[in-house]
């Protein structure tokens, strides 16, 4: 098997910041009486690297799936370049195509190989023809580190192979931001490191990226800034160092006591 890049993220990668790519407003969700979300503010800069960590219910996961809108906000505003993402209006199936999400769960198609999932998207969404589907497909498997599983289905892949697969079929769209929510937190600790080092090879490559995870070595090696939330706000946000070595909140610092 063709082991995957693991080059060192360098300052030369988190250069050239440009206009924020998201932006979000005051952003409310509720669940009947539940309010998840109590009026969160976030940008993020293109090429930047955003890790959110945080307790279970704190809101992460809810925050990144209003982002594409797979959670409807009760209130605010969420932009994606230049498009309100929660507008009436907007064709949210347009906005989606560039936006890559990679969830815990794979959501892979069983009666598909590898290329085959990677190529459905490509086929049904942005129309490619069936042999500039199978060329991207082939170079992003391979870019995951899967180009001798290319003709596997999922029932004959690890965990963290299926999570890499379902990370080339995000990168075959053609994404402008990659939303990743605890992408690791179903597997295996040995299966972790592949997947980790796919999206420490995407930081490399200037990948905008909205990170939910627990991993705090990653975050802390891959991240320009670290968000922490509880209770559906932001609580606490720095640089890497910031965070974990100085947090000001003692509610940032009793949750890092407790998962380093």
């Amino acid at each position: 098997m063709t082991e995957v890049a693991t080059p060192s993220i360098t300052e030369s990668s988190k250069q050239d910041r440009g206009a924020p790519v998201v932006r979000i407003r005051d952003l409310h969700k509720s669940f009947g009486d539940l309010e998840v979300l109590r009026g969160v503010d976030m940008e993020v800069e293109k090429g930047e690297v955003v890790v959110i960590l945080g307790p279970s219910g704190s809101g992460k996961s809810t925050l990144l799936r209003c982002v594409n809108k797979l959670e409807e906000p009760t209130a605010g505003e969420v932009w994606f370049e230049d498009v309100m993402v929660n507008d009436p209006k907007t064709n949210i199936n347009e906005v989606r195509e560039r936006i890559g999400m990679v969830f815990q769960s794979f959501n892979l198609f069983p009666h598909l190989t590898a290329k085959g999932n990677v190529m459905l998207a490509q086929r049904k969404v942005l129309k490619r023809s069936k042999e500039e589907a199978e060329r991207i497909a082939i170079e992003q498997l391979t870019r995951v580190g899967l180009d001798d599983k290319i003709e596997y289905f999922p029932s004959q892949l690890s965990g963290g192979q299926q999570q890499r697969v379902a990370i080339a079929r995000a990168l075959a769209m053609d994404p402008h931001v990659m939303l990743f929510d605890e992408v690791t937190s179903a597997l295996d600790p040995e299966l972790v490191r592949g997947v980790l080092e796919v999206m420490r090879a995407l930081v490399e490559a200037g990948m905008t990226m909205l990170v939910v995870t627990h991993e705090i070595g990653f975050a802390r090696e891959a991240a320009d800034r670290v968000v922490f939330m509880d209770g559906g706000v932001i609580v606490e946000e720095g640089t890497p160092e910031d965070v974990f070595d100085r947090p000001r909140s003692e509610r940032t610092q009793d949750f890092l006591g407790h998962i380093r």
